[in-house]
């Protein structure tokens, strides 16, 4: 019998994480833009989140963090010279682009790529398409590094497909499975895939384009009879939910999401339901939570995880949350009543991840689900699948190399450049990963 379960690829975030404010729409990255980050906290909030789902049962990944700064992109920008010469001229004549080089934001996994896992493609290979990530040019630098990485940890042709970020930019403006999930009655299963796209809204333009939905389900191989193309509504991208995921998130039988997450609801469950009538949609109401609580505290950006059950069975869910969703009473409230009915979801956890909420970024923002085979899990490069052993070295790692306090300005110094990189070849080192970035070449 083949047993499928999900792998949970969280982002190791990287020495350069910062606040620069870089990120048009997202409220918490313009909030806080200049203010000092901690790059050790951060990365060890996220492991400890990586090691809080491993002790619930559940199978733990990660994908390294990209080389920053990103020297390639500057010298394509026109600075020329040593590295410490690119970066001494590009800090006086254009700190703000600089500054984008330097983004930690492939820490974000969610837009590394949308995934579908073999039960649901028509070759039987699990599908990966990294994400362009056209709207924003700081992060549409990742999209070659991200695909190099997937094919580096997801290398064996016999059971993994490997698609090019989209073509088209903004016109088939693509964010990843920030904007997609995956309804199933267990993970083997064929599964539904839901694909939210936005239209422009009054204040913030909408990332995710319905073409780009479409193309990536047509180079997976998905049935268009287990596909739903959903809108996302204009009064929830316009209070701030620049990804799908800030107001709803997809795992098993559940979908879980706030009652303004759809331009028009009632056809968007109507077909949900058509083509997964095993779903439960658990919703909460506006008046119960509002918008603005609901993108402050990250609520629906919380990991949904079907628990692994002694008889093998699964069913069972646990919401893995931010502490900011525990410390807003109408979100607490909530969630609280959630719990107390009769639905799958029977289990809450809250944890710190303040470094990463603070660029909005919250718990489901730091992962990428991939549901693999045995085999297909034998088949993937180990040193990127987690226990315990692996996360200390990790933690390890990170508090040999990584700065306590960073601030936008620190950017310039080329001395920070020589920081990243040596923290950056060392764990090249540790993962046996020969010489992968750009700067080592």
């Amino acid at each position: 019998m083949t047993v499928f379960q999900e792998y949970n690829f969280d982002g190791l975030i990287g020495p350069t994480h910062n606040y620069a404010g870089l990120s048009f729409g997202n409220l918490a990255s313009s909030k806080n833009a200049g203010a000092a980050s901690n790059p050790k906290e951060a990365a060890l909030q996220g492991l400890a989140k990586m090691r809080a789902a491993m002790e619930l049962g559940l199978k733990q990944g990660f994908l390294p963090p990209q080389d920053r700064p990103h020297l390639k992109t500057l010298r394509a920008l026109g600075f020329a010279g040593t590295d410490k010469e690119i970066i001494a001229k590009a800090g006086e004549a254009e700190p703000q682009l600089l500054a984008n080089c330097y983004a930690a934001s492939s820490m974000w996994t969610a837009n590394a790529g949308t995934v579908a896992p073999s039960p649901d493609t028509g070759d039987g290979k699990v599908h990966f398409t990294p994400a362009n990530l056209a709207a924003n040019f700081h992060r549409s630098i990742e999209a070659d590094t991200t695909a190099r990485t997937l094919r580096h940890i997801f290398a064996d042709e016999k059971f993994f497909a490997h698609h090019p970020p989209l073509p088209g930019a903004i016109h088939f403006g693509d964010e990843g499975a920030a904007n997609h999930g995956r309804l199933c009655e267990a993970h083997g299963e064929t599964g539904v895939h839901l694909f939210v796209y936005g239209v422009d809204g009054e204040r913030f333009p909408a990332r995710q384009k319905r073409c780009a939905s479409e193309a990536v389900a047509r180079n997976h191989l998905l049935d268009p009879a287990k596909t739903v193309f959903i809108e996302q509504s204009k009064a929830a991208l316009d209070a701030g939910a620049f990804h799908n995921d800030v107001v709803g998130v997809a795992n098993g039988t559940v979908l879980f999401l706030h009652e303004e997450s759809f331009a028009d609801p009632k056809a968007a469950y109507a077909e949900i339901r058509d083509k997964a009538p095993f779903v439960e949609i658990i919703e909460a109401p506006a008046d119960t939570v509002s918008l603005n609580d609901c993108i402050k505290s990250y609520l629906f950006n919380s990991q949904l995880l079907t628990l692994p059950a002694n008889d093998g069975s699964g069913g069972e869910m646990a919401l893995l949350l931010p502490t900011e969703s525990e410390d807003n009473p109408a979100v607490k409230a909530f969630v609280d009543d959630t719990l107390s009915k009769n639905n799958p979801i029977n289990r809450v956890i809250y944890k710190d991840v303040r470094e990463s909420m603070r660029n909005g970024g919250g718990p489901a923002c730091l992962r990428l689900r991939v549901v693999l085979s045995d085999d297909e899990a034998a088949a993937a490069n180990s040193y990127f699948l987690l226990d315990a052993d692996k996360i200390d070295a990790l933690e390890k790692w990170v508090r040999a190399h990584y700065r306590d306090r960073l601030t936008p300005d620190d950017l310039r110094d080329p001395a920070f450049m020589d920081e990243s990189f040596r923290a950056m070849e060392a764990l090249t080192r540790l993962l046996e990963m020969g010489a992968f970035y750009d700067f080592q070449q």
